[in-house]
């Protein structure tokens, strides 16, 4: 069964087109723009046999919400994102390395770390179903394509998940910024699954205990902590890095 809802951007748009045009019901597009911009989408719809809707800037306005469109809106079929992660472990030809996010709730971090997660080869972004924000609008057009290239799965237990990716050979490793590790000393170029807390909270108790080993990231200056999405595209850089040596 479908699970229909709208999508802002050009980025979230196209990338959505390009990765799965049959899930795309129809674009509207604002019908008083017609840069190049414009006319790149309109010829990719018609290449994909998406169908397009022209309609007026103040339609959009209403349809977004308050969510900056850029002149171009879409209705996807939400539904065909759902997938396993046996799904994605299977396929790969290198050890898997994860994104785990303990419970991210703001869209604009969640978007962020999808971008971070899609620059280093993340195979796959793990979440709770409940208390995380979920992929939405803001997300997508945050994550500037993001969301429709790097797979994203939301899980019913964590602290489960977590014990199974350790039994399946991955190292499960947590970002705290009480942890005795810092990144300086972490080594470890096998399979990977980060772990980060949510936005002012860090790790929840169970999830820090699940883990096998937590790493802080050395801070120099006066502030103690760092945006989850900064947080995340420093270790997933340093692992990639280790597995370039």
């Amino acid at each position: 069964m479908a699970e229909l809802r709208l999508i802002y951007g050009f980025h979230a748009v196209t990338s959505r087109i390009r990765q799965n045009p049959e899930g795309v019901m129809e674009v509207y597009l604002q019908s008083q723009r017609h840069d190049q911009r414009m006319r790149d989408l309109i010829k990719l719809c018609e290449e994909s046999g998406v169908r397009m809707i022209p309609v007026e800037g103040a339609r959009l306005d209403g349809m977004a919400g308050g969510i900056r469109h850029q002149g171009v809106a879409a209705r996807v079929d939400a539904s065909k994102r759902i997938m396993h992660l046996s799904d994605v472990l299977e396929t790969l030809t290198e050890p898997p390395l994860l994104l785990v996010l303990d419970g991210v709730q703001d869209p604009h971090n969640l978007g962020a770390c999808l971008r971070s997660a899609d620059a280093f080869g993340v195979h796959a972004v793990i979440a709770p179903k409940d208390r995380a924000v979920g992929i939405t609008a803001t997300v997508e057009k945050v994550a500037c394509g993001a969301a429709e290239t790097v797979p994203y799965i939301t899980v019913t237990n964590l602290a489960r998940t977590l014990r199974e990716l350790k039994e399946a050979g991955i190292w499960v490793v947590g970002a705290a910024g009480e942890a005795k590790q810092d990144l300086h000393g972490f080594r470890h170029e096998g399979s990977l699954a980060i772990v980060l807390g949510a936005e002012g909270e860090g790790l929840r108790r169970l999830t820090r205990e699940t883990c096998d080993e937590l790493v802080r990231i050395p801070m120099l200056g006066s502030v103690e902590s760092l945006n989850v999405s900064v947080s995340a595209g420093i270790l997933l850089f340093e692992a990639r890095r280790q597995r370039a040596m």
